[in-house]
């Protein structure tokens, strides 16, 4: 066996910088995020750089099941702990601001959000999920002071590095921005976390595997992947059903998402592998479902190949220039 000895210690057998792993060594407990979904929208969605939001976008799939409109942040985390404890036996909490846009809003209302989410019992920390063109200035610097009293993530969605692809998904903004975005929240010290969709249509295996030297060259602190999958009730399900959008088969997403692990820093701390939702809104693949059957196919094709995060990964990557694509969008049109 040729995996490294100081990273299987390191990362307690795993194969990769697993977020679990990270919680449990910073916490020394049990640590799970509490998913909140507020008032918040996208710019995208109400007219100020496009409308009608993300094509695969439909905010079910990540809003709690016991969700109630207008539950205030108090509400919903201590109605998420009480749950999670239960099931998982958690014993501290992420407030995890997770859908539309969370720093979509005056920076005076978001810090009495966050604020109310960090003065829960049990709030360890605080996870704010939102677009590249969402940050200015006065939002960075609120989020810089936070950093200094809780453990924070800022998760920037790039979703791909195309901009022929951020044009067809309806996006809104380019790679440019994404770079400007990360330059910006560096120079505050800022952990991000950057949110990827492996499987777009007109991208090939080659260019998504790409994705992850821009990763390393931007020094991106994690990575929440997912594989491309259709919800119900969005645009990119009237385009699958028309046969516009091919989806991958679970060996061929597992030995991608193995491909990508193997060029990706080994700093960089893997938040996520696959995509999933609820089952009653999931069009396909049907195999997404199963997040812990996904899960288990990676790491055992991880060992299958004797292979880890980082195994041929190099330091010059670091160093090349980050440049902007574009081009059309091959073959697919909304």
């Amino acid at each position: 066996m040729n995996f490294p000895e100081s990273l299987e210690k390191r990362w307690r057998g795993k194969r990769y910088n697993s977020f679990n792993r990270v919680l449990r060594d910073r916490f020394d407990a049990r640590v799970y995020k509490i998913g909140l979904r507020l008032d918040f929208t996208c710019p995208n969605r109400d007219g100020k750089v496009a409308v009608g939001g993300c094509i695969y976008c439909n905010n079910a799939s990540h809003t709690p099941g016991d969700y109630l409109p207008r539950t205030s942040v108090t509400a919903q985390l201590e109605q998420g702990a009480v749950a999670i404890q239960k099931r998982h036996r958690a014993e501290k909490f992420i407030a995890y601001f997770q859908s539309y846009t969370n720093t979509y809003a005056a920076s005076a209302k978001l810090a009495k959000l966050y604020r109310e989410a960090l003065g829960i019992p049990g709030i360890v920390g605080i996870s704010i999920a939102t677009r590249p063109d969402c940050l200015p200035e006065d939002t960075l610097d609120l989020l810089a002071e936070l950093s200094k009293q809780t453990y924070l993530w800022l998760e920037l969605g790039l979703e791909s590095m195309y901009d022929r692809t951020l044009t067809w998904v309806n996006r809104g903004h380019g790679l440019s921005d994404f770079v400007d975005a990360v330059k910006r929240v560096k120079e505050r010290d800022l952990r991000i976390c950057t949110h990827l969709i492996l499987g777009f249509p007109g991208e090939s295996r080659d260019e998504m595997l790409a994705t992850s030297d821009l990763l390393n060259q931007l020094g991106i602190d994690g990575v929440k992947l997912h594989n491309l999958h259709v919800i119900k009730n969005t645009p990119l399900e009237k385009l699958y059903q028309q046969g516009q959008v091919p989806l991958f088969s679970r060996d061929e997403y597992v030995e991608l998402v193995v491909d990508f692990l193997e060029r990706l820093s080994p700093d960089i701390i893997v938040h996520r592998l696959s995509g999933e939702t609820y089952r009653a809104i999931t069009v396909a693949p049907q195999w997404s479902i199963d997040k812990i059957g996904v899960h288990n196919a990676i790491f055992k094709r991880l060992e299958g190949r004797d292979t880890w995060q980082g195994r041929v990964f190099s330091i010059d990557q670091m160093n090349a220039p980050v440049q902007t694509v574009s081009g059309g969008a091959e073959g697919v049109a909304l």
